[in-house]
């Protein structure tokens, strides 16, 4: 039997590529340069994740030394959008309107994300391998032009239940969860496994606002229902709170930690790596402090380019991984293009990715992209901390059907 990718493919060929008379009548595109943009969180309660556009940055520089794709260099424009949905709006009206960009590429945050992406579906801008892993991102029947790149955070939520489940018979979870659809997954893909009866009778929820200071009242009201499991469901600066806090006022629960917030130098250090120890995350990318990664040519590539054009970032910050990774993305996608940069054929080419392995990720997981399918990476593997790097354990995992 046809996989789901294979049989999902052969739609690839309905799609007749436009006409395009020169690549520079394309928007974006001149005889010397495609311009591509990002918003990211330079500033604000997010902005641990700004290192992420800083390190595509420094590899666009890379490309651009190495000559640029088609004779063209990549004007790479990122904006600060210090996490403010009303901020990203503008921000990437700036861009389409007035830098007029060829796409949008790795724009960071669910709820940013989602206040441009009618906006960018209207205006056909492929909004592309967004940094978020919101489960919406993979709708590509209602918006056409905007795609995920990282596991949905409901899969990743469904990974987790799928392991308590198979840990322990009875359990007594709570989950402090962002209020946005960044949060509202992991309630979603938890509740997918454990059973809507279940979860709705049982399980007890406390939701986290982007402004509020700490996570500290949330966590003592869920540490009060006597609850022995904890899923935290929060960005970096808020989950090395939510851990600390949990190990100050001696809550023995066991702690699921969301994947985006698993850095060590952003979260496990400035939470203090002692109160973190038995945390459980999934992973899909290489970690630095994994010593199965040593000499491994992937993270070597890694260091190397680090030590060349970020010599000042931090090897221990999984977000220069993730940089990493997009940056061999984008150049995978445009060497695709094979010198037409129209939005048409990005998007085209961003939705036909085959088999495209990215050194920094775990072995056994490629990019896979087709026409239906708008979901890169959907395999992930469990791993825990234990006071100086996340230790993998068991295989890889995908998430439940629902």
């Amino acid at each position: 039997m046809l996989g789901r990718r294979q049989v999902l493919a052969g739609a690839a060929a309905a799609l007749a590529a436009p006409a395009v008379a020169r690549a520079e009548d394309a928007v974006g595109v001149t005889a010397t340069e495609i311009r591509i943009g990002n918003t990211m969180p330079y500033s604000g309660p997010n902005s641990a994740y700004g290192v992420i556009g800083r390190t595509e940055q420094a590899f666009v520089r890379m490309l651009n030394e190495g000559g640029g794709f088609a004779g063209r260099k990549i004007n790479f424009i990122t904006y600060d959008d210090a996490f403010s949905p009303p901020k990203t709006v503008e921000q990437v009206r700036r861009l389409v309107e007035q830098d007029r960009v060829a796409f949008l590429f790795n724009p960071l945050g669910t709820p940013t994300n989602n206040a441009i992406q009618r906006y960018c579906n209207q205006r056909k801008v492929p909004q592309l391998y967004v940094a978020t892993g919101a489960d919406k991102w993979g709708n590509w029947k209602e918006f056409p032009w905007t795609m995920g790149w990282q596991p949905s955070y409901r899969t990743e939520a469904q990974i987790y239940a799928k392991h308590l489940l198979a840990e322990r018979r009875d359990f007594r979870l709570a989950i402090v969860f962002q209020n946005d659809d960044f949060g509202k997954d992991y309630v979603a893909g938890l509740r997918d496994v454990i059973g809507a009866e279940r979860f709705d009778a049982t399980v007890k929820t406390a939701s986290f606002e982007i402004t509020d200071p700490t996570p500290d009242s949330q966590i003592l009201s869920l540490q009060g229902t006597g609850a022995d499991v904890l899923m935290i469901a929060l960005g970096p600066k808020a989950a090395a709170q939510a851990i600390r806090k949990t190990h100050d006022i001696g809550w023995q629960a066991q702690r699921y930690l969301t994947n985006v917030s698993l850095s060590v130098g952003a979260v496990m250090q400035p939470a203090g790596v002692e109160k973190g120890v038995g945390i459980i995350t999934s992973g899909y990318l290489k970690e630095q402090g994994d010593a199965a990664w040593r000499d491994d040519p992937g993270m070597n590539e890694y260091r190397a380019f680090m030590k060349q054009w970020m010599p000042d970032g931090d090897l221990h910050d999984s977000n220069t991984v993730y940089g990493y990774a997009l940056g061999r993305t984008l150049q995978q996608l445009l060497t695709q293009c094979d010198g037409n940069f129209s939005r048409e054929n990005v998007m085209r080419q961003a939705a036909s990715l085959r088999d495209v392995a990215i050194p920094v990720l775990l072995p056994g997981i490629t990019l896979d992209t087709g026409p239906q399918d708008y979901r890169p990476i959907q395999k992930m593997q469990l791993q825990r901390w234990d006071g100086r790097s996340w230790v993998r354990f068991g295989g890889l995992i995908e998430g439940a059907e629902v």
